[in-house]
């Protein structure tokens, strides 16, 4: 193939080697720019998440939960309302999209045990560590918008309301994990209760020393010390419940309730 070159002093022809003559941007190049293409979308979802969340938030504590509309919020954050919805399903989810992102943690924990481990001595590993690192999902961060985000929640009645129904749903995952992994659907259902029922006793003490004014470090202290004790009850009554057999992900058969 050959290409013509015009320039202001000259005419030339230009041989162009066969296979090159429509050579595009070299694939590692254009692979790296629609990665970061697709990284910068993600951060600005994450922008205008946040900043929806904030907004909404202040409002919420200036004027109380019910007397804000969906409406109301987009416009103070400078988007419109169907934006607000695109990135949240309803006024409820403003404030409760974090938790809702933790509604399958006990159950992965169970799914995710250790060969041998039972259901209760993974969860209570999985809430010490996590308690101890600092979780604020489990009270263990002062963060000022983590303690708005609480505040709002204990105060205001419609959004209780939402996390039974979020605690219902964790609840109904992990009786489903320990049911696979025993076989045991009705005890399976009476250990979940159980559980959650400390689970978020703990995290429920936990905040509410926070809110009380209590230092983080201390809460978490004390919120370690309680749930040893707490996971030690539970395990004297399901220590063997849901156990993986050594060498295997599952329990692989009934194993009844002590």
């Amino acid at each position: 193939m050959y290409r013509v070159n015009l320039s202001s002093r000259s005419m030339s022809v230009i041989r162009v080697p066969r296979g090159r003559e429509t050579a595009g941007p070299h694939p590692a190049r254009a692979a790296g720019t629609v990665r970061g293409m697709s990284s910068l979308r993600e951060r600005k979802k994450a922008e205008t998440r946040r900043k929806l969340r904030e907004v909404a938030l202040d409002l919420f504590a200036e004027r109380g939960f019910d007397a804000v509309s969906v409406a109301e919020i987009a416009e103070a954050a400078g988007f419109s309302k169907m934006t607000v919805f695109n990135y949240f399903g309803s006024k409820e989810d403003l404030v409760l999209q974090p938790l809702q992102e933790h509604v399958e943690d006990t159950a992965r924990a169970v799914r995710e045990r250790a060969p041998g481990e039972s259901a209760v001595a993974a969860l209570r590993r999985t809430y010490l560590s996590a308690l101890a690192a600092g979780d604020a999902s489990l009270g263990g961060s002062d963060l000022p918008l983590v303690l708005r985000l609480q505040g709002l929640i204990a105060s205001t009645p419609p959004l209780l309301a939402r996390v039974l129904v979020l605690r219902r749903r964790s609840e109904r995952a992990l009786a489903a994990e320990l049911t696979a992994a025993t076989g045991d659907d009705a005890g399976s259902s009476l250990a979940a209760a159980q559980i959650l029922a400390v689970w978020h006793t703990l995290v429920g003490r936990n905040f509410r020393g926070l809110l009380a004014g209590i230092e983080v470090s201390r809460v978490i202290a004390d919120g370690l010390a309680l749930a040893e004790r707490a996971f030690g009850q539970l395990e004297s009554g399901l220590g063997n419940f849901g156990r993986a057999a050594p060498g295997r992900t599952d329990a692989g058969g009934d194993v009844p309730l002590r």
